[in-house]
C-alpha cells in the first residue's frame, strides 16, 4: 500500500490493552496523531478513511488495529465480511466536551447542575450530531459506552479520563435520541461490570435494564400563572390538601390487558378528579426509575429518569403542566436515604463502595435490604442535591416529600447494640446525613423559590421544619406521624372503650405547633395487613362508615395540612394492592359516594375558610373549648386573622346522639352548620342543625357566648360564625 505503519507510539502492552478491553487512555493511542490515523475496530474485513483527497485504505497492522496516513477532516468506511459497507465518524477525532469550570466543580463536588455535565446529552459537537456521554467512576480501570450501535462491545468505545476529576467522557457521533446504552466498567478489583447511567434521563421498561438516550431540552411549559403564585399557594399559612397517588394502580385500562394509565391519560383523568375533589396538590409515590414493581418506587435505580412505565420524560412533563394549568401543585416522593443492590445500579459502581459506605454497619439497611448512601462523601452529596434540583427545575416539580428521614438521622436506626458505628463525638446522630439534609433544603429553597419540602420523620428530632439558619433541618413541613398513630389507635377501638383512651385524640395538641405539620393518612396505613381505612373502624357497616366520616371531619378541623391516599377518599373497602387498580366499582355505591362527597366538601370548606388553615402552625389559631372523656366528645375553636370568621369543631365519637349539647362559643349571633358528617347526603342519619344555631351572650366554657347544638351519633359538626363563609371561592 505504499505506507509504513507508525507503531512507535503504541507498545505491545498498548495493543494488548486495546484488544483486551483494558485501555484507559484511548485518545492517546487512537484517532489522528501527527498525520497518522489509528483505529481499533473489531469484526470488520476492511477499513478506509474518506478525506478531501479521496478514499484512503487503512492497513490492518495487528488483529483489529488499523493505521494509515490522513490529513484534514475525515470519516471512516468499514466493510464487513459479507460486503456490507458503513460510513461513520471516528469518535477519537473529537476533542473533549466538558470545560474547565465543569471539571473543577465536578472535582470538588459542588456542581449543583450536575445533570448538565454528566449523563447522555444529544448535541452537535464540532459540527457533527451525536451524543456526549460522561460518568463518574474514579476508581475504574477502564470505562466504555456500549449499546446496539457498537454491538455491546466494550473494546469499541473506551472513554477518556477528564483530568483528575474521576469523570470519564466521550462524544459518539451518530448516536441519537432513543439509543440504548450502558457503561461497561473494568472495576478497580478487575471485575467487569455493566451499569446503567446514574444520571441517565431515560431507561428501558423493567425488567430490561439499559439506559436510553433522551433529549430533555425544549419543552414548552404553559404553567406561568401557577409558577407566579406558587409561593403563596405553598406557604405554611395557605390551605394545603394533598392527594397521594401511586400512578400504576390509580386506574387501569381493563380493555388493554390491565395497562396502567399513561402520563398523558393521567394528565386528563387524574388531574380532573383531583380538581373535582377539591385537593390543592398531587403527591406522587416515587417516579424515579426502579426495577421492582413491588417496591412502589422506594428502591430507585435511575434517580434522573422518570419511569418509562407510563411514558417518556416529556409526557411526564405533560402531567405536571396539566396539573399546574388546573391550579394543582405536584409533589414527588424522593428517596435519598437508600438504594437497591441490583447489579446494574449504583452498588459498587466502579468496583468499589463508591456511592455507599463500605462498612455494612453504616452502608446496609437491614429493614429494606438496601444500601445506604455515603452522605459524607462530597461527590455523593452533590449527586443527590443536584437530583433534587433537577426535578424542581427540569420538571417544574413543586416540592419533595423526603422518604425515611428518621432512618437517615440516626446511625443506630433499627440496629442492635454493637451493630452500628458512633459518630465522631461518640453519639448516635448521623452528622453527615444531617448536614446533607440541611444543604439540600437550602439549595432547593434558594434555587427554586416557592417550592416546599416535607420530611417523613417519626422521631422527636428537633426543628425538622425550622430554617437552616435557625438551627433547623430546613424542611418546609414535617409529617405528623405521632398524630396519625395515636388517632388511628383511638378510632380502631369500640366506642364503649374510647373514654379510657381520650388522650390519644388530645395529646397531639401538646406539640402541634412545634413544627409545620402535615397530617398524613398515607399509603403506609392501608397495606401489609393493616386493612383499609374503612375496615380499621369498629362496628357494623353503618358504624364503620359513620366512624370514618367523623374521623375525616376531625382531621380537616384539626391544625395541620392534610394528606389522604387514593381510595381513602371514598372509603375503599379493601387495603391497597399495587398490582391492580382501585376498586372503582365500590366507589359508585351510595355509602362510598357519601364519603367521597364529604371529602370533597371538606376540601372546599377548608380552602374557603381561613380560620381552618391560616394559623395551622401557630398556637393562636387553636383553642380547646371542652373535652369530655365520659361522653367521648371534643370541641375546639379554629381562628385565622382578626377579621376571619372563627370556626367551632365538635366531635362525638360514640353512637349516642346528643341533642341540645351546650357549648361555649367565641361570639354571639348566628353560626352556620358548614359540615355535618351525619348528613343524609353523606350517608348519615340526617340528624343535625338545619338552619344553623344561634349563640346567646351567656358565658360558658370560658367563652363569652354559648349555644345548644345537636350533636349526632359518631359525627363531627363544623360551625362557622355568621350566615355565610368568607374566603376563597371554590
Amino acid at each position: 500500500m505504499g505506507q509504513v505503519p507508525d507503531l512507535s507510539r503504541l507498545t505491545h502492552d498498548d495493543i494488548a490493552a486495546l484488544a483486551g478491553g483494558r485501555c484507559d487512555r484511548p485518545f492517546d493511542l487512537l484517532g489522528p496523531h501527527e498525520g497518522w490515523l489509528t483505529v481499533y475496530h473489531p469484526g470488520i474485513a476492511a477499513l478506509s478513511a474518506l478525506a478531501d483527497a479521496g478514499e484512503m485504505p487503512l492497513e490492518r497492522v495487528s488483529g483489529d488495529l488499523f493505521q494509515g496516513r490522513v490529513s484534514g477532516p475525515y470519516r471512516l468506511k468499514a466493510r464487513s465480511g459479507d460486503g456490507v459497507e458503513q460510513v461513520f465518524d471516528d469518535p477519537y477525532r473529537f476533542g473533549p466536551v466538558l470545560g474547565e469550570i465543569d471539571l473543577h466543580l465536578l472535582g470538588e463536588g459542588t456542581h449543583r447542575r450536575l445533570w448538565r455535565a454528566l449523563g447522555a446529552h444529544v448535541m452537535a459537537h464540532e459540527g457533527v450530531a451525536g451524543t456526549h456521554f460522561a460518568v463518574w467512576a474514579p476508581n475504574a480501570r477502564r470505562v466504555s459506552v456500549v449499546g446496539p450501535f457498537n454491538a455491546w462491545d466494550g473494546r469499541r468505545h473506551p472513554m477518556r479520563r477528564a483530568g483528575g476529576s474521576g469523570i470519564w467522557e466521550i462524544f459518539l457521533p451518530g448516536v441519537a435520541e432513543g439509543a440504548l446504552y450502558k457503561y461497561e466498567i473494568l472495576g478497580a478489583d478487575g471485575g467487569l461490570l455493566m451499569k446503567a447511567d446514574p444520571v441517565g434521563f431515560g431507561s428501558q421498561h423493567p425488567p430490561e435494564k439499559a439506559s436510553v438516550v433522551r433529549d430533555i431540552s425544549g419543552y414548552g411549559w404553559k404553567d406561568a400563572p401557577w409558577m407566579a403564585r406558587r409561593a403563596a399557594a405553598q406557604d405554611r399559612a395557605a390551605p394545603i390538601s394533598i392527594y397521594e397517588v401511586h400512578l400504576g394502580s390509580w386506574r387501569r385500562r381493563l380493555d388493554q390487558g390491565g395497562r396502567p394509565l399513561s402520563y398523558r391519560e393521567l394528565a386528563r383523568d387524574l388531574v380532573a378528579y383531583a380538581v373535582d375533589m377539591g385537593f390543592t396538590h398531587l403527591e406522587l409515590l416515587p417516579v424515579s426509575e426502579f426495577p421492582f414493581d413491588g417496591s412502589w418506587g422506594y428502591q430507585p435505580v435511575g434517580l434522573y429518569a422518570p419511569t418509562i412505565r407510563f411514558g417518556p420524560p416529556h409526557e411526564f412533563r405533560d402531567l405536571v403542566d396539566a396539573a399546574h394549568q388546573a391550579g394543582l401543585g405536584v409533589l414527588l416522593d424522593w428517596v435519598p436515604g437508600h438504594f437497591p443492590s441490583d447489579a446494574h445500579g449504583l452498588a459498587r459502581f466502579d468496583g468499589t463502595a463508591l456511592y455507599e459506605h463500605a462498612d455494612p454497619r453504616e452502608g446496609f439497611h437491614q429493614d429494606w435490604n438496601t444500601l445506604i448512601y455515603n452522605h459524607g462523601r462530597t461527590e455523593v452529596r452533590n449527586y443527590l442535591i443536584a437530583n433534587a434540583l433537577y426535578w424542581l427545575e427540569e420538571y417544574h416539580i413543586d416540592g419533595l416529600r423526603v422518604d425515611a428521614v428518621a432512618s437517615m438521622l440516626y446511625r443506630d436506626y433499627s440496629r442492635p447494640e454493637g451493630q452500628w458505628i458512633p459518630n465522631r463525638h461518640g453519639g448516635r446522630e448521623n452528622l453527615e446525613a444531617i448536614d446533607f439534609l440541611r444543604d439540600m433544603n437550602a439549595a432547593a429553597y434558594r434555587g427554586s423559590p416557592g417550592v416546599m419540602t416535607a420530611a417523613e420523620e417519626s422521631t422527636s428530632f428537633p426543628k425538622v421544619s425550622a430554617p437552616v439558619d435557625a438551627g433547623g433541618l430546613g424542611f418546609g413541613f414535617k409529617w405528623n406521624m405521632g398524630w396519625m398513630n395515636d388517632t388511628l389507635r383511638y378510632m380502631s377501638r369500640d366506642p364503649v372503650h374510647r373514654k379510657h383512651h381520650h388522650d390519644l385524640m388530645t395529646f397531639g395538641l401538646m406539640y402541634a405547633f412545634s413544627e409545620n405539620f402535615i397530617l398524613p393518612i398515607s399509603h403506609d396505613e392501608v397495606v401489609h395487613g393493616k386493612g383499609s381505612m374503612l375496615r380499621k373502624m369498629p362496628g357494623d357497616e353503618w358504624r364503620q362508615f359513620a366512624n370514618l366520616r367523623a374521623f375525616y371531619g376531625f382531621m380537616w378541623g384539626h391544625p395541620g395540612k392534610k394528606l389522604l391516599f387514593m381510595g381513602c377518599d371514598w372509603g375503599q373497602p379493601e387495603e391497597w394492592n399495587h398490582n391492580g387498580e382501585l376498586n372503582w366499582s365500590a366507589a359508585s355505591q351510595p355509602r362510598h359516594q357519601g364519603v367521597q362527597a364529604l371529602v370533597r366538601d371538606l376540601n372546599r370548606l377548608y380552602r374557603a375558610t381561613p380560620a381552618l388553615y391560616r394559623k395551622d402552625a401557630e398556637p393562636e389559631g387553636f383553642q380547646w373549648i371542652a373535652t369530655d372523656p365520659a361522653q367521648s366528645t371534643f370541641a375546639w375553636i379554629r381562628r385565622g386573622n382578626a377579621d376571619d370568621p372563627p370556626v367551632v369543631v365538635l366531635c362525638n365519637f360514640t353512637p349516642v346522639p346528643r341533642p341540645g349539647f351546650c357549648i361555649g362559643v367565641p361570639q354571639a349571633g348566628p353560626w352556620r352548620e358548614a359540615i355535618n358528617t351525619d348528613a343524609q347526603v353523606y350517608g348519615g342519619s340526617g340528624m343535625g342543625n338545619l338552619g344553623g344555631v344561634r349563640a346567646e351572650e351567656r358565658p360558658r366554657d370560658g367563652q363569652p357566648a354559648s349555644a345548644a347544638v345537636t350533636l349526632p351519633p359518631l359525627s363531627t359538626v363544623i360551625l362557622v360564625a355568621g350566615n355565610g363563609v368568607e374566603g376563597e371561592d371554590v
